[in-house]
């Protein structure tokens, strides 16, 4: 849920944070005082288009930033934030961050980690969804039903696209090595030439695994040959010697044994002295090895950075390490084996890509007629809370057919592509008024109308897109008295799975909030700014009986008011 959002400089807006709560959270006030400011600032927070006339006059930047807790660990999020390397650490916190400047520039920022706008917004929408009057968002988006549709399925078969993922993804993979192989003759003569040049390059350079690991270390030793050479000289005479380390030893053991012999404490210390001292004059043999084994070459030097130099110069053409650039070799290889014998590996990949692309469509097939019975299924659940919302007469279909294509395979009389999510495509059609046909939900004309379609099937997509905030601006336009107490009972039902936040002049729907927040304009110092304020009980119904009658404030509309809220609170 969206826990806290600041806002900084944005429109009429100065400087406000507000505290959000689970449930459902109303926000009124008067036309202009910065509502759906709010609204808007939050659409932005989630990757919407962004404008200069958003930052706060005489301002630079304005500012964004939205703390959302996600509690549920197997929520879609958890996935998407790992796709992009993002962290959501133990706390399940998610912060999103928006910067505007008053030049136009946008700078967006996950948890601390700059993104772009465009992963802004696909992390954003599956954790918000933004509903207004004049903006539906996938609930009108014809492309995103097919997915709408599933996610009403899975949430009672969530294995049911397994098998085709399964399939279609060995199929897409078999596909694109396919395609990549059948190119044109010139295409593949073009390709030939170039792949030899880089094997001929790589191969007559003659790479030793970690090669330039072993010539930088040595190139670094030889560089510093003096100083090596004098420090492990004056190492080894520090040791050998008359009244030098190991002749000190010497006497020290000499001492410690003849303390020993009236004292077991200190014979146990000279044995462990003795055993010390016959290591370190190992080390003092290997350090005369060493020195005897070091000979200065002059031009072994000149030869390690010839050497380093060409391998820096496959390395910037094939890879950042020998390793990359043996591993790059043994692509390329393969790559060139596949073309010269391509005719053969074409005709294996074509009758490997037959039979998993039959396969491929018998799943699909089955999707088909899975997504049929949950068509039907979904209609009956649109329908009854349409009914509920006092639209009985509405038709609602969903239309579930093949997605055709010139490109694709022949398919019970008709040419489909596979796609990632199958075969099909799936529009929502209405008709509000009997006698007229089924259109797109878009066509609807109704404002009324509209609002309580978009209610109703946000209503049944609520519980199966896992979006964990939902925010409608002004839905309930256009509608009042029984239908308005029957969309604030569907809101209310929405906030049982996901927290809701409304914008409404509707006192049926301010009444049945659990949390009610005022939004009111001020001027000071020829500025106008925004603030928030959370109504107490006596607060909420001085509010309520204003919006019920939409002027001053009576007795009678107090009294109203109270019992709108006491009722609801029976309700709920």
């Amino acid at each position: 849920m969206l826990t806290e959002l600041s806002i900084k400089n944005f429109a009429i807006i100065d400087e406000l944070s507000i505290h959000f709560q689970s449930g459902l959270t109303v926000l009124t006030g008067e036309t202009g005082a910065g509502k759906s400011i709010i609204i808007d600032a939050l659409g932005l927070l989630v990757g919407g288009r962004g404008s200069v006339e958003f930052v706060r006059h005489g301002e630079k930047k304005a500012e964004l930033e939205g703390l959302f807790i996600i509690e549920d660990n197997l929520h879609p999020i958890y996935q998407k934030t790992k796709d992009f390397g993002i962290d959501i650490m133990d706390d399940h916190m998610l912060v999103l961050h928006r910067t505007i400047s008053h030049t136009g520039k946008s700078i967006c920022r996950i948890n601390g980690k700059l993104t772009t706008l465009a992963i802004l917004k696909e992390i954003g929408q599956t954790i918000l969804d933004i509903h207004s009057q004049h903006e539906t968002q996938s609930l009108l988006d014809k492309d995103k039903h097919i997915e709408l549709l599933d996610y009403f399925h899975e949430s009672n078969h969530p294995q049911f696209k397994k098998d085709y993922k399964k399939l279609y993804k060995q199929w897409k993979e078999l596909k694109s090595k396919y395609d990549a192989n059948n190119k044109n003759e010139q295409e593949l003569a073009q390709r030939i030439d170039l792949l030899e040049f880089q094997l001929n390059e790589i191969q007559n350079a003659e790479l030793e695994p970690n090669e330039d690991e072993v010539l930088t270390d040595e190139r670094n030793e030889l560089h510093h040959f003096e100083s090596i050479h004098q420090n492990m000289n004056d190492a080894y005479n520090a040791l050998h010697g008359e009244q030098k380390g190991l002749d000190w030893l010497s006497h020290a053991s000499n001492n410690l044994e003849e303390a020993g012999d009236h004292n077991k404490e200190i014979q146990n210390m000279h044995q462990q002295f003795v055993d010390h001292y016959f290591m370190i004059e190992e080390l003092s043999y290997q350090i005369r090895q060493h020195l005897d084994q070091m000979d200065y070459e002059p031009g072994r030097l000149e030869i390690i950075e010839s050497r380093l130099h060409e391998i820096d110069q496959l390395k910037r053409k094939y890879g950042q390490s020998v390793e990359e650039i043996m591993t790059y070799s043994a692509k390329i290889e393969e790559e060139l084996e596949e073309i010269k014998h391509r005719d053969h590996h074409l005709s294996n990949l074509q009758e490997t890509l037959k039979e998993i692309g039959n396969d491929l469509l018998i799943e699909a097939k089955e999707l088909h007629k899975i997504r049929l019975r949950a068509a039907k299924e979904l209609e009956k659940a649109v329908l009854s809370e349409l009914k509920d919302l006092y639209l009985e007469k509405t038709i609602f279909q969903v239309d579930v057919t093949y997605s055709k294509s010139e490109a694709g395979f022949s398919f019970e009389g008709v040419k489909v592509l596979p796609k990632n999510n199958g075969i099909n495509q799936v529009q929502f059609l209405i008709s509000t008024n009997p006698g007229e046909p089924v259109k797109e939900l878009d066509k609807i004309a109704s404002g009324g109308e509209m609002s309580r379609i978009m209610l109703a099937l946000k209503n049944i997509f609520s519980k199966h897109q896992r979006i964990t905030s939902v925010i409608f601006d002004e839905v309930d336009t256009g509608v009042s008295g029984r239908v308005a107490q029957s969309m604030a009972e569907k809101i209310y039902n929405i906030s049982s799975g996901s927290q809701v936040l409304c914008i409404t002049h509707l006192p049926q729907v301010a009444s049945i909030a659990d949390t009610h927040l005022r939004i009111e304009k001020q001027i000071q110092n020829d500025r106008t700014s925004t603030l928030i304020h959370e109504l107490s009980f006596n607060e909420r119904i001085d509010e309520i009986g204003k919006m019920i009658t939409g002027a001053e404030l009576t007795e009678a509309s107090r009294t109203h008011a109270k019992e709108l809220i006491e009722m609801n609170h029976k309700e709920k």
